[in-house]
């Protein structure tokens, strides 16, 4: 792949920001996903003293439009406007399943360098536990009292309508194709879950972080932390069945199903030296990848290598990795294929992966989680002293999207 590059100048991160990730039956399940956006787009300029009108594109992820059509058509138009950006700000709506907030930044880097935007945001938003059942049929109803049976879009994702396996089934058989087993899989799942406490207990989320507050008769709740972090232990993880028919991905080592937003703040450098802002970091390349429908926990790797190959880099380049637990089988795969067989390899690019936890423990809100590991792994490259790092994420039907940032 050719990397796109007729803009001189770095493209850079100025502000990110992302709400906390709920649990499934808590205060947030009745925020809209539009809402949530618009909490992280007034928060991440705000930060940085950036006005509406300075920003000239909003690129918005998201991937259950069930939920978003509640509120109607382009979610990202009409949260940008009610946010109170100007009706002149151009904006856009897409779903490219968990990858859609990388997939916003990736097609926003590209604009501006290619010289068409000098300051844009880059959004995701879902409300999981918020989607609707379907009524498919209903509004032909054929006679009085007729209820057509409802369809829960959450179950299986909705895949297997059109033939597809659930995406477990995938994940889990293709993790055990590469050796990768059950116990394994609940061994890392139980180390998200460490790791995440740890993390948290040093702050390291608190500057990314921006509280929800949920009107309440009896006084506004205030949602400042994740609320999925769990404590457990192997002997827990290994009582748990499995779901929708995988042969190794259980509730235990698969994330939450969280509602979320995430949004970044992205500047070409010589922008951010006008207005006086430090980089978070510098965006050295993002790609997009595809392969195989059931390789989804492949793709990582192959999106991975990609984007190091066109850049001249190497996975030992990279002082940290965030690849998003989709499932624990997607980091587990993704490492052991970027190890190339070597078993060595394959533990010290684990021991660099994910080393705040993962969605396992925090959630994963779909549509918002790339825009969380790519502001993540700036901020622990920072605390780290810099360096180059590399996000991934999967999406549904095996898509991927890697970015490459350095501090």
């Amino acid at each position: 792949m050719r990397k796109i590059n007729y803009c001189d100048e770095d493209i850079v991160i100025v502000s990110a920001v992302r709400t906390p990730f709920s649990k499934f039956d808590t205060a947030m399940k009745d925020i809209p996903s539009l809402d949530l956006a618009m909490i992280v787009m007034k928060e991440v300029i705000r930060r940085v003293g950036v006005k509406p009108e300075e920003v000239e594109e909003i690129n918005y992820g998201g991937c259950i439009f069930a939920e978003m059509a509640l509120e109607g058509d382009v979610p990202a138009r009409q949260a940008a406007l009610l946010a109170g950006f100007p009706a002149e700000l151009i904006s856009n709506t897409m779903d490219r399943a968990c990858c859609s907030s990388m997939t916003t930044m990736r097609l926003s880097i590209y604009k501006a360098r290619v010289g068409e935007l000098k300051v844009g945001i880059s959004v995701g938003a879902e409300n999981m536990p918020r989607t609707p059942h379907l009524a498919p049929g209903f509004r032909w109803m054929p006679k009085i009292g007729y209820f057509p049976p409802l369809r829960d879009h959450l179950f299986e994702m909705g895949y297997k309508a059109k033939g597809f396996n659930a995406l477990t089934v995938d994940a889990g058989e293709v993790a055990l194709e590469y050796g990768v087993t059950r116990a394994m899989q609940d061994a890392w799942a139980l180390q998200s879950q460490e790791r995440y406490f740890a993390a948290d207990a040093a702050g390291r989320f608190d500057e990314e972080l921006t509280p929800v507050v949920v009107p309440n008769a009896k006084g506004d709740i205030v949602i400042n932390k994740d609320e999925s972090p769990r404590k457990t232990s192997m002997e827990a993880l290994a009582k748990l069945g499995t779901v929708y028919g995988s042969p190794t991905v259980t509730a235990g080592n698969a994330p939450p199903l969280s509602a979320g937003a995430t949004a970044v703040l992205f500047m070409t450098r010589s922008e951010a030296e006008k207005r006086g802002l430090k980089p978070i970091a510098t965006v050295i390349d993002i790609a997009a990848s595809a392969t195989a429908a059931r390789e989804i926990a492949v793709v990582p790797a192959i999106t991975i290598q990609n984007v190091l190959d066109r850049n001249g880099l190497t996975i030992d380049d990279m002082k940290l990795i965030e690849i998003n637990e989709a499932f624990a089988a997607m980091p587990l795969v993704a490492t052991k294929i970027l190890a190339k067989g070597d078993e060595k390899k394959w533990k010290e690019l684990q021991e660099k992966t994910n080393v705040n936890g993962g969605a396992i423990a925090i959630g994963h809100p779909v549509g918002a989680s790339g825009g969380r590991i790519m502001m993540h792994l700036a901020r622990e490259l920072e605390r780290r002293g810099g360096g180059y790092g590399v996000a991934a994420i999967c999406g549904g039907l095996a898509q991927g999207e890697a970015v490459i940032l350095k501090v």
